[in-house]
């Protein structure tokens, strides 16, 4: 997959351009909608699928004290939506001069004369432009001029709510990693290094990964059972641990991952950790032993739900 960023590269002239807009944040299941349609038509038209993107979050210019924290990296973004068969990312950079631009003026400069657009898809609910002042019937109006047609997709329904971004972020930080799942379509993960911890784990026999993570977002404190991807490619069954080690005094929040039915040295290595299911809060015990034997349920807890069919197991990479 190919990746420009406008103003630092020049895009060559794509055959066909297909064209999805959005932040595309967490890539859920609406955004994979947006993208699965785009990818349709370009195949169709044996044309290319192009996602356009802006960074920074629009919110970081416009209304910088209510931006969002990200749900993904932009090296993860664009693994997913690479995984979704996107021929090309397209990365906007977004200031108060493209935040100015009036709806007729982003389509002119951006859509078709620097990605030369045949056919947009956007959400049913899109805005653009200056004050957001464009949505899809403007857009629809301005490709009949323009040379490209545009395609809005219905938003996608969990619960009876729109699928989004927000949506994400407060089951995350609620804890609700299963919920998540469900709004991504794949389980949260977290891209990470592996870096010394204090080694009270392995005195207790529970040797754990200490993580430091890429992530802006990671799920609410808690224990959960998840799996971990080391540097040779291999997953692995954990339970983690999110939050402050009250058993051993508190301290500074960490993220720890004990691997099961691993034996090896991790330092520094890279890694990928994805949230499947909640097991418990976070407590203070009154000492190693009953922490010990709390850990001991929680791994065969763990065990049992990573190992049952459906349970967990969602797409947790780009494929």
């Amino acid at each position: 997959m190919q990746q420009f960023r406008l103003g630092e590269a020049t895009p060559p002239g794509w055959r066909e351009p297909a064209v999805t807009i959005g932040n595309f944040d967490g890539v859920h299941r609406g955004h994979q909608a947006l993208v699965r349609a785009t990818a349709g038509w370009a195949r169709a038209h044996s044309g290319t699928a192009l996602v356009l993107t802006f960074d920074p979050h629009p919110a970081r210019v416009l209304a910088p004290s209510r931006a969002p924290a990200n749900l993904t990296t932009p090296a993860q973004k664009a693994e997913l939506l690479a995984g979704l068969g996107v021929d090309a990312v397209v990365t906007l950079p977004f200031d108060a001069g493209v935040a100015a631009l009036a709806p007729e003026v982003f389509v002119a400069r951006v859509l078709v004369e620097t990605l030369g657009a045949r056919h947009v898809v956007v959400g049913e609910g899109f805005r653009f432009g200056a004050r957001q002042s464009g949505d899809a019937a403007l857009l629809r109006r301005l490709g009949a001029e323009r040379g490209f047609t545009v395609e809005a997709v219905a938003p996608v329904l969990l619960d009876g709510q729109p699928v989004s971004s927000s949506r994400v972020r407060e089951a995350l930080a609620a804890g609700e990693v299963a919920l998540a799942r469900e709004l991504l379509g794949r389980d949260y993960f977290v891209d990470a290094t592996v870096v010394r911890g204090d080694g009270r784990g392995r005195t207790i026999g529970v040797p754990t990964a200490n993580l430091e993570c890429d992530n802006e977002i990671v799920p609410a404190r808690g224990v959960y059972a998840g799996r971990l991807r080391t540097a040779d490619g291999a997953w692995h069954q954990a339970v983690v641990n999110r939050g402050l080690r009250p058993t051993f005094g508190g301290g500074s929040e960490t993220v720890e991952a004990h691997l099961l039915d691993f034996q090896g040295g991790l330092y520094g290595s890279r890694a990928r950790l994805a949230f499947a299911h909640r097991l418990r809060e976070e407590r203070r015990f009154p000492g190693p032993e009953a922490l010990l034997q709390q850990v001991r349920e929680d791994v065969a807890r763990a065990r049992a739900l990573l190992s049952t069919p459906g349970e967990g197991g969602g797409i947790v990479e780009g494929r």
